[in-house]
């Protein structure tokens, strides 16, 4: 009797101790402030901790982009190269003007069509090396023009690229030698005309003069004539005959290698050496062999092949570099029907991806030794000098307005202060009391001035 009774009082006790554990995680699942406790009330300690420490990490093409490792010395030529693309834009709508300049009203007007974010006006005065702002005579309102050294070295740019016709000649026949048919879209070989080297008109200026290379098919399709066998070789080939003669590696090393340079701070993964050697030494189907390709079966040769195309494609490059989207145009004409971006991110001490400047630039990152191209050639050190200049800024502009006060001197000399013949010899005395008395001297002199008016 006295047992039974014992058995019902701790039942009853036990159904009330559960009740109120009832209750009190009901109360805390409802007033609880933070979510990570909830969950673990909802699933059970045990259970909540299993499930966060197994989960498998998302891999894919936008968390490679935020993972990378930056490679600052590119990043920072892309934003430099915004700048100047900005400045040839402007340049260009001068250009096309009657007289040659144009108002700063009317530039105004096509800021949003350039891509401006700030006012013309502001933008301008940035860089006075390179435009001269100032009021018309008639019409008195504010107008700009492009200077005279910027135009000689546009100038240069030009020159430089009609000079390397046959060298640009020799790259296209190349393009339409990778494609499977021979052809190619003119419209994205128009987007690609300054990354190749060709002048904005190479459909009437260039194409004519090599009917025996090229024929238009359609209005939009150019066609490879005859085929060159001594151009099917790949610009990497070089790259490993080099290394199998200099460093003596065997031939199953070096047959299907790339070039590989991490940049500064890439950690390497356990285990990912031994990947990437056996991934080296896989065959591929190379950029100029016309084969069947078949990506059943053979992902990995598959994507190794259009590692070698776009390799291939970048080291046809005037700069060794181009936006990632102007490469999607040439996807199916070079059989490459892979993700463009996973590709490249997928293999980043082979290309770099840069997000500066509003778009997605890829690099042969062996052909860059910090952030300059290790091979130079003549159109790369033109607009290497334009850069330069656009760089300049507002630096040096004194002596750009002493040579501008020379010369609006010798115009007037009708004038009474330089009445008579203007020989010259007053620009010599003129250099002379220059260089004897420097701007930074004046500087000087007047804070010694200053200086004795605030002891007195």
């Amino acid at each position: 009797m006295n047992l039974d009774r014992r058995e019902l009082i701790h039942g009853k006790a036990n159904d009330k101790m559960v009740m109120a554990l009832g209750t009190f995680r009901l109360a805390i699942l409802q007033t609880g402030p933070s979510r990570r406790l909830r969950e673990a009330f909802l699933w059970g300690p045990f259970n909540y901790n299993l499930q966060k420490r197994w989960r498998k990490p998302v891999d894919s093409a936008r968390t490679r982009l935020e993972n990378r490792t930056r490679d600052l010395r590119l990043d920072k030529l892309v934003d430099q190269l915004k700048k100047l693309n900005l400045v040839l834009s402007l340049h260009e709508l001068m250009s096309n003007q009657r007289k040659g300049y144009a108002s700063v009203q009317l530039l105004s007007k096509w800021k949003y069509e350039v891509g401006l974010n700030i006012p013309v006006g502001a933008f301008l005065s940035k860089y006075p090396h390179i435009f001269k702002i100032y009021t018309h005579p008639v019409k008195k309102n504010v107008c700009c023009e492009v200077t005279q050294k910027m135009k000689d070295l546009i100038e240069k740019e030009a020159m430089a690229v009609s000079e390397a016709e046959v060298a640009t000649v020799r790259r296209l026949k190349k393009l339409l030698m990778i494609s499977t048919d021979g052809s190619l879209n003119l419209h994205a070989l128009w987007l690609i005309r300054k990354e190749l080297g060709l002048p904005d008109d190479f459909r009437n200026s260039v194409l004519p003069n090599y009917p025996g290379d090229f024929t238009i098919v359609s209005p939009d399709t150019l066609q490879l004539v005859s085929k060159d066998e001594s151009l099917a070789e790949a610009e990497v080939e070089k790259w490993r005959a080099k290394e199998y003669a200099e460093k003596w590696l065997s031939e199953f090393e070096t047959k299907y290698a790339f070039p590989v340079h991490f940049p500064t701070g890439f950690k390497i993964e356990k285990g990912s050496r031994e990947k990437l050697k056996n991934w080296q030494r896989l065959p591929y189907l190379k950029p100029y062999e016309k084969k069947g390709v078949n990506r059943v079966g053979n992902v990995e040769r598959f994507e190794k092949r259009a590692v070698g195309v776009l390799h291939e494609f970048l080291s046809l490059m005037v700069e060794k570099m181009i936006p990632v989207e102007r490469v999607s145009h040439f996807r199916r004409d070079f059989s490459m029907e892979v993700n463009v971006r996973e590709l490249i991110l997928k293999h980043p001490g082979i290309f770099y991806m840069s997000t500066k400047g509003g778009t997605q630039t890829v690099f042969l990152r062996e052909a860059y030794r910090r952030g300059c191209l290790v091979e130079p050639n003549p159109v790369y050190e033109a607009r290497r000098n334009m850069l330069e200049l656009v760089l300049l800024g507002r630096r040096n502009t004194n002596s750009v307005g002493c040579v501008q006060e020379l010369a609006e001197r010798c115009n007037e000399g009708s004038n009474e202060l330089f009445a008579g013949t203007c020989d010259g010899d007053w620009a010599v005395s003129i250099f002379e009391g220059r260089d004897e008395r420097s701007p930074t001297a004046d500087v000087s002199d007047m804070e010694v001035q200053s200086d004795e008016e605030d002891q007195d």
